[in-house]
């Protein structure tokens, strides 16, 4: 199922958690081939899982000293949740917002999506 978001819903998202969805009346976003088409090493982002915007206190880039790349922790629902690496979306970020998209499994909620904001 596509569930895109836009750059204008994004934006006026004030809300932690805030999820976005298209019901219809994105249709016509400049966005929503975009979102369509979105993935990480994991897959698609938006055909498989909700997304949520995340305000800057709720995420953070880290290195540890053994690994010089830099990693993302995300707060969702209190505790910190390290992204893996293979769901991290290194492309361009036109919405300026952190976003991460959660799926359930077998063992819990995981990550399959996240791209990082614009901090400041």
């Amino acid at each position: 199922m596509f569930r895109p978001f836009i750059l204008a819903t994004a934006i006026l998202a004030t809300t932690h958690g805030l999820h976005i969805r298209d019901d219809g009346r994105y249709a016509n976003s400049r966005l929503k081939s975009w979102f369509e088409h979105l993935s990480s090493k994991k897959g698609l982002c938006c055909s498989v899982a909700d997304g949520l915007t995340v305000e800057d206190p709720d995420w953070m880039p880290f290195s540890e000293s053994a690994k010089p790349r830099v990693h993302y922790r995300v707060r969702i629902n209190g505790p910190w949740i390290d992204v893996p690496d293979d769901a991290v979306i290194t492309g361009p970020n036109p919405i300026g917002k952190a976003m991460v998209w959660m799926v359930m499994g077998d063992f819990g909620m995981s990550i399959r999506c996240f791209m990082p904001g614009d901090m400041g």
